[in-house]
């Protein structure tokens, strides 16, 4: 039987992989992406990425816990390169069985740290690593709500995208809709999207709800927000709700 790696060695190769699937012409997405500081991309695609990920758990699922996946996602996390954060991520998520409480402040340190400094790891790692953790240890949500004051951006993001998963069966809405409140005063777009956003997915499990809120708060809440959050509401709905929430 083949030993496992140990992190440090799947990590390694990972990158390897990811080097030998990395695109000539390698676009840089920073723009589109928002990225904060210097990112690597090599343009490998989502598919390919995914199968390396798949790969390396297989390979290591018998051998390792959620000790060694947390090692190997911190060791690729800590990598300016964007597809390498991204495997980190899609491995550690593949053991989502074994998440306890205490992986709440890693990935907070990691969004504060800069380490996702990107819309999109940003959300990849609230829908997979986050969002998860919180449905499985709901006692977890309240404690996004002093996420929404943090200094970085991308704590404040993940303050309300990490609470989707848990609004989409109608769980922790009340926390959803605090934290959603308390950013409404956040003039950065990332966030009013975001907030739009989380405010539209639990919508979805309570409709008259969400109406309600946008009535009692609209002249608080930036336009942007507002668009977002009503896109699932009939046309008319949609129409009397930009009227009703003008400040």
């Amino acid at each position: 039987m083949i030993p496992p790696k140990t992190p440090r060695q799947a990590a390694l190769a990972a990158r390897s992989a990811l080097r030998r699937i990395a695109r000539a012409h390698a676009i840089d997405y920073s723009h589109y992406l928002r990225a904060h500081g210097p990112f690597v991309f090599l343009n490998t695609g989502t598919a390919p990425m995914r199968a390396i990920a798949v790969s390396i758990y297989r390979e290591q699922r018998s051998g390792w816990t959620l000790r060694e996946a947390l090692e190997f996602a911190t060791i690729l996390m800590a990598d300016r390169c964007f597809e390498f954060k991204a495997v980190g991520i899609e491995v550690l998520a593949r053991f989502e069985r074994q998440f306890t409480p205490s992986l709440l402040p890693v990935l907070k340190r990691w969004l504060a740290d800069g380490l996702a400094a990107n819309w999109a790891t940003t959300d990849s790692l609230c829908g997979a690593l986050l969002g998860p953790l919180i449905v499985r240890h709901l006692a977890l949500a309240d404690r996004l709500g002093a996420w929404t004051r943090h200094r970085s951006l991308w704590v404040r993001r993940a303050s309300v995208v990490g609470l989707i998963a848990s609004a989409r069966k109608g769980q922790a809405l009340d926390r959803l809709y605090d934290n959603a409140e308390r950013l409404h005063g956040d003039g950065h777009d990332l966030i009013q999207k975001a907030v739009g956003w989380s405010l539209r997915e639990a919508g979805k499990t309570d409709m008259p709800r969400l109406e309600r809120y946008l009535r009692d708060h609209g002249a608080s809440i930036p336009r942007t927000t507002v668009r977002y959050a009503i896109e699932r509401f009939p046309d008319a709905k949609r129409r009397a709700l930009l009227i009703a929430t003008r400040a």
